[in-house]
């Protein structure tokens, strides 16, 4: 594993391996701090945002986060990767990847043909360094397009999917999220509430 560095002002900031770096980049949660992976404040936030920009896209290849030989997950994104897909952006940064998916010439054509080379670490890496500006730009970029009853994810329309949910697991939180949601117009065709007991029995309200 490689040693990350990067020096800001007088003070230099170290990073033991890819995984440490992409946490310490990544914005301040809560979750993170519990578990003692945040940045310690926002400078060594940035030394690893500035840190991040720099790191090859071929490094996560050769760095996978979780090992290959213990994650069945991680095996499975390496063996599938499409390094044919991956050789049109082969050479990039991190912060190459995103001038180059910010760029007018990278449209959805371009974007579909290099997907399969992108691993979802250096997809996570990238959005990073990115405002939330640069994500919705390029989420225009991108096209999934699905049909049941009707038709989501078609240029130039507003498509929402309700999944209701509740931090407590109240079901009377997560109602009024479902009609909070079909008050909106929002909804799948169908929405799904699996009752969490023995009996297992979920409820169907046809939308």
């Amino acid at each position: 594993m490689s040693d990350y560095r990067q020096t800001v002002g007088a003070r230099t900031y170290c990073f033991a391996d890819l995984a440490t770096l992409l946490a310490r980049a990544s914005p301040r949660k809560s979750g993170d701090e519990l578990a003692g992976l945040a940045a310690q404040n926002d400078e060594e936030r940035i030394a690893a945002k500035m840190c991040l920009a720099d790191v090859a896209l071929t490094q996560f290849l050769e760095e996978p986060l979780i090992p290959y030989e213990q994650d069945e997950v991680t095996r499975l994104i390496l063996d599938g990767h499409d390094r044919n897909a991956f050789a049109a952006i082969s050479d990039l940064t991190v912060g190459g990847l995103r001038d180059w998916l910010l760029s007018y010439e990278t449209d959805r054509a371009t974007l579909t043909k290099v997907a399969p080379g992108i691993t979802p670490e250096m997809a996570a890496a990238v959005t990073k360094l990115m405002r939330n500006q640069d994500l919705i730009l390029v989420a225009s970029k991108c096209g999934v397009v699905s049909c049941f009853r009707n038709t989501l994810g078609l240029p130039g329309r507003l498509a929402i999917r309700l999944q209701p949910n509740h931090p407590c697991d109240d079901l009377r939180g997560i109602a009024a999220s479902i009609l909070d949601g079909l008050l909106y117009g929002a909804g799948d065709a169908v929405i799904v509430l699996l009752k969490d007991d023995s009996e297992n029995c979920p409820a169907l309200l046809g939308g």
